[in-house]
């Protein structure tokens, strides 16, 4: 599948599989002076292991541009189809990346 952009003039082309998506319920987010990580995963609620599915690395100039687009995003959508609901008050989820080391 090839997408144009008119604007640009940037021909992107997305393969049958990667279109598909994966599902991500979590997002965890990292960074250092010169990098974002955002790592998504798929919890199932009850099961104590899930597995990162997707992890997305950014410099900082397009971590930042990435954010004023979903955030731009998140206003048509929520124009189009009322607020999206935060569940703030839901249990908080206790990550575990393994036996931590000792020094």
């Amino acid at each position: 599948m090839k997408k144009s952009n008119n604007k640009n003039n940037l021909n992107l082309e997305l393969d049958e599989n990667l279109a598909q998506g994966t599902y991500s319920n979590l997002a965890l987010i990292n960074h250092s002076v010169s990098e974002f990580v955002v790592d998504f995963v798929n919890i199932m609620p009850g099961v104590p292991k899930a597995k990162v599915k997707s992890r997305i690395i950014l410099t900082p100039q397009h971590a930042k541009r990435f954010s004023k687009a979903l955030n731009d995003n998140i206003s048509k959508f929520e124009q189009s189809n009322g607020e999206i609901k935060d569940y703030e008050n839901q249990k908080t989820i206790q990550l575990n990346f393994g036996p931590s080391g000792e020094a």
